[in-house]
């Protein structure tokens, strides 16, 4: 056999994409689209979706009583409008016992509410003027200060005082009379200090008792001393029991 034959195989051109031709997945992946919502491409901008619904079935029975029912123009949404209104009642009686005649009346003056009439002018005597008051003069008021520390309405400068000589310290004081070092008492160190702990010490208090018997150094047992130095655990032997004695029940 000749180098190109490899038994029955021939070399042909293959009839589809073979894997091993590509160093990429190849056509084994795709891009994903940039329409729709589901699987939409993540490097794209999606636009809002809209579901589109059915539409919905015919309400068999109505919502309302429909124009069974006549509603009046005067019921509102806050209840029934009802229009202000007059009551007609009879003239009441008045009992009227001496009633004015035409004579009472004075229609002279009575041109001046119906037609157009020049004002007039009443001319009378000057009444004389009665006052119980009597008003102060022109003497009677002052006119405000305007010097001073205290003035009503103008800008006051400072005002100074001036004292007589202070007798303290003169020259014609005698220094001799001045307080010396005794006069002054003294401070305590506890005064601008911290105060230091004072102790009162008093006489010795007398013992109770019978003084003359005391316990010697028999009486006191120092080698039981538990509570400055350690102890070593004690074991107490007491008695055997029988195993076949019956307990003490107590309730």
């Amino acid at each position: 056999m000749d180098g190109a034959f490899v038994g029955t195989w021939r070399p042909h051109r293959p009839q589809g994409p073979i894997m091993a031709q590509f160093t990429s997945p190849g056509p084994k992946y795709s891009i994903p689209g940039a329409t729709g919502f589901v699987g939409h491409s993540p490097i794209k901008s999606r636009a809002p979706a809209y579901t589109c619904r059915g539409t919905k079935p015919s309400v068999t029975g109505g919502c309302g009583p429909g124009p069974r029912y006549f509603v009046e123009p005067d019921i509102t949404r806050t209840g029934k409008y009802v229009p202000p209104g007059a009551h007609i009642r009879g003239l009441p009686k008045i009992n009227t016992e001496v009633t004015p005649g035409p004579s009472d009346y004075h229609t002279e003056t009575s041109n001046k509410h119906v037609f157009k009439c020049p004002p007039v002018q009443s001319m009378a005597f000057r009444h004389e003027a009665f006052r119980a008051d009597h008003p102060p003069g022109p003497g009677t008021y002052t006119l405000p200060r305007l010097m001073g520390p205290n003035t009503a309405y103008t800008t006051a400068s400072p005002c100074y005082s001036m004292k007589w000589k202070s007798k303290h310290d003169r020259f014609d004081a005698d220094l001799s009379k001045t307080p010396g070092p005794a006069a002054f008492p003294k401070i305590e160190v506890d005064t601008y200090k911290r105060r230091a702990p004072i102790y009162t010490m008093g006489a010795q208090t007398r013992i109770g008792g019978d003084r003359t018997i005391k316990p010697g150094p028999a009486d006191y047992r120092t080698g039981k001393v538990t509570l400055i130095k350690p102890q070593a655990p004690e074991t107490t032997f007491g008695i055997r029991h029988s195993i076949y004695t019956t307990p003490l029940i107590v309730e």
